[in-house]
């Protein structure tokens, strides 16, 4: 397809799933159309793995799925990004009425040898309840011994480091981090393109749709943790840039007046937080996500009310062809 055909900022159909610690906050945070009497936990706005494809919404790419455009239009969407069979993010939306179990995503060495994949991850804090925490680390350097000693007496979750937080807080995750979401938050996650996550700790709770206790791999998760990993902090940003690492970079703009998405060779991935962002014809609200192409060339983010706020997420280090 050429280039002039890539007119305007793709958005795809979010892919919902039922978690047992999901409510309907997307519903009634971001207008997103749940089905009834779901607990609906995650939302994947742009995903492209086998087992789950982001799709087009409208325009001349209408129907086809991420990794077609991956694949076939990489130069037109994409550019110049890492030569990967597949996209290399994940971008979702979590709803966590409940508590997350405490967890853990392998580093690339370990996720080899474990036939998993890398995963580091990112948290930005669209809501929180009050009195709502993060799990982030320990709170004194523990062993290995020492910690499976814990998890068989049952009081792990004292000596894991946890941190009291607020809508627009923020916070990363390297791979080997032990880590849950407390109950009470609205995130976005922007992470690696991996779905390996070792359970280690699940609050002791049953599934209500199986009557039993979801399975923890502890195994797994014990070849994988940081045990170093001693109360690490929420991000502090002096500017718009809150993370950069070699799996992508994540800026916030507060958007009072119009701003290039991004410079003409580099595509962006832009997610909606406050107020309401038009780009090219189209306009987004809170909660949605949308891809602006390597090659488009009305690349601006308008905002269109107020108070209007924005993550910017790319690949860094990008080199101009």
């Amino acid at each position: 397809m050429p280039r002039n055909e890539v007119s305007a900022p793709l958005t795809f159909q979010p892919i919902l799933f039922e978690r047992i610690w999901g409510g309907r906050r997307l519903e009634s945070e971001f207008h997103k159309k749940l089905p009834p009497q779901k607990r609906i936990g995650e939302s994947w706005e742009i995903v492209d793995r086998c087992e789950v494809q982001s799709v087009v919404v409208g325009g001349p790419f209408g129907g086809r799925t991420l990794h077609e455009l991956w694949a076939q239009q990489r130069d037109e969407i994409f550019a110049d990004v890492p030569d990967t069979p597949r996209f290399p993010l994940l971008i979702k939306i979590l709803d966590a009425q409940e508590k997350l179990s405490l967890q853990v995503h392998p580093p690339d060495n370990v996720a080899t040898r474990l036939r998993g994949e890398p995963k580091t991850e990112f948290w930005y804090v669209v809501a929180a309840d009050p009195h709502a925490e993060l799990f982030l680390g320990f709170r004194e350097a523990i062993t290995r011994d020492s910690f499976e000693q814990k998890l068989h007496e049952g009081t792990v979750i004292d000596h894991v480091h946890s941190i009291s937080i607020q809508a627009g807080d923020s916070v990363f995750l390297p791979a080997g981090r032990v880590h849950a979401i407390g109950a009470g938050n609205l995130l976005i996650e922007i992470q690696q393109n991996s779905d390996t996550t070792y359970r280690v700790f699940d609050w002791n709770r049953t599934d209500p749709a199986t009557g039993t206790k979801r399975a923890l791999h502890v195994e797994q998760a014990v070849q994988c943790i940081n045990f170093e990993d001693v109360k690490p902090q929420l991000i502090q940003s002096e500017d718009d840039l809150l993370i950069s690492d070699p799996a992508f970079e994540v800026r916030k703009w507060n958007l009072d007046k119009p701003r290039e998405a991004a410079p003409l060779w580099q595509f962006t991935i832009v997610c909606c937080l406050t107020g309401n962002v038009g780009c090219g014809n189209a306009s987004f609200a809170p909660g949605e996500v949308f891809l602006v192409p390597a090659h488009l060339e009305d690349r601006q983010l308008k905002p269109l009310v107020p108070g209007t706020s924005l993550l910017n997420v790319t690949i860094p280090k990008l080199q101009q062809p």
